[in-house]
């Protein structure tokens, strides 16, 4: 007799919570995998692969995140226009300094989960990213994670 069984989650067993992370002065990358890895739902005991069992993240001040290093000058990200001879390359800090600096980090968790899976599409619409200090999900009575003080290597005070 086996008493021990692995627990598997079905959709509807799913309680999901909603976060707030003010990313003002955050790394990039450690921040990103932090809110891959909730909105996964990794963080949880009750972790199932197939099943969409993460939390609603919401971020504000998405646009003064930081880099370590001298990666706001060499960081390239790279798009094609689709034409021939059509790659273009923007560095990060252009990025930061434009119409949509919160792309960012929404590139960054977007890359860190899984690749081409519907199920990551529908886990990274739980994704809320804000440029100022305001966001609009009060509602839903977030709980405020203070990510920077987790970790002194999580915020950059340059």
């Amino acid at each position: 007799m086996n008493t021990h069984t692995t627990a598997s989650l079905k959709p509807a067993d799913v309680e999901r919570k909603w976060i707030v992370i003010d990313a003002e002065g955050v790394v990039v990358g450690r921040l990103a995998s932090f809110i891959a890895m909730r909105l996964r739902g990794k963080h949880t005991p009750t972790y199932t692969p197939h099943v969409d069992c993460g939390d609603y993240v919401v971020v504000v001040n998405a646009e003064k995140v930081k880099f370590t290093g001298r990666k706001l000058d060499q960081k390239v990200y790279y798009h094609h226009t689709g034409f021939p001879g059509g790659v273009k390359e923007r560095k990060a800090g252009f990025i930061l300094d434009g119409r949509f600096p919160e792309r960012i980090l929404e590139k960054a968790v977007e890359r860190m989960m899984p690749k081409e899976s519907p199920l990551a599409r529908t886990q990274l619409t739980h994704l809320r990213l804000f440029k100022g200090p305001e966001h609009t999900h009060a509602a839903q009575n977030p709980e405020v994670i203070d990510f920077k003080s987790m970790n002194a290597k999580n915020a950059r005070s340059q």
